[in-house]
């Protein structure tokens, strides 16, 4: 792909860019595409001694730029690293044509990929098909492949495939739209779910403290018998009404989260 056509890949994309001038010296996600594209093909070569000198390039680039692209990853035509900063692409990863990661993503590895020695030359990152969207500070970890036409929301953490067509959200990453259509069944939202746990608690909780009117408080005798202290019943009263001011506030939260 030839330094015009990165230009005008980026005019294209970015509503604020204004010339070709200020891509070319303001875009650092410009810049690390075009340092990328040199150390990757030193990495090419599979010479030692260049593929140290391909590292050192893409050190270089991440000192100027903020982005770590490792020169050992594949990446197609007309990549959009908008603002950048704190992009980390590994060595195995695959990116296709047409893609737009923002500041923070992070295309990187699962645990079980991360031992040493032992995981070298294996598929450790993931496969971007052609027009991703991977919104900001969003993690894709895994050697897995993410379908064309999919949208990772922010912040969201992706940890298994995705088809074509999808628009994923939320930590663990899930599929909410498929084609257009919202998806039915989607996956449990586990911090969802333990809220409403704890809702149902408070509630039962509320039950119980009111069926508890009165406790008597109990006094020795002479006898040696306890009985009731005429003065000394201590009345709970009906404490509820904070706890359903409680549960007010988290059916509020549920409701403005869609939930």
């Amino acid at each position: 792909m030839s330094l015009k056509e990165e230009v005008e890949n980026i005019l294209m994309k970015d509503p604020a860019a204004r010339s070709s001038a200020e891509v070319f010296l303001c875009y650092p996600g410009f810049h690390a595409i075009l340092i990328y594209r040199f150390a990757h093909e030193l990495w090419q070569t599979n010479n030692k001694f260049l593929r140290v000198v391909a590292r050192s390039v893409s050190q270089f680039g991440r000192f100027l730029t903020g982005i770590e692209i490792h020169p050992g990853a594949k990446i197609g035509s007309r990549l959009f690293i908008d603002h950048g900063l704190g992009v980390v692409i590994g060595e195995t990863a695959e990116i296709g044509d047409d893609c737009v990661l923002y500041q923070g993503v992070t295309l990187g590895a699962q645990a079980a990929a991360r031992m040493g020695a032992l995981s070298r030359d294996t598929k450790r990152h993931p496969t971007l098909g052609n027009s991703v969207v991977v919104g900001s500070g969003a993690q894709i970890l895994g050697g897995f492949i993410v379908g064309n036409n999919v949208q990772v929301a922010s912040g969201s953490i992706l940890l298994k495939e995705v088809p074509d067509d999808c628009i994923v959200v939320g930590v663990p990453g899930r599929v909410i739209f498929r084609e257009g259509v919202r998806v039915s069944d989607p996956v449990p939202d586990i911090e969802a779910e333990a809220i409403k746990c704890l809702r149902d608690k408070l509630a039962k909780l509320e039950k119980q403290i009111e069926r508890i009117q009165t406790v008597p408080m109990f006094e020795p005798t002479l006898t040696g018998v306890k009985r009731p202290s005429s003065g000394n019943v201590v009345h709970i009263g009906h404490v509820p009404t904070a706890v359903n001011a409680s549960s007010d506030a988290v059916d509020i939260f549920l409701h403005g989260a869609g939930i």
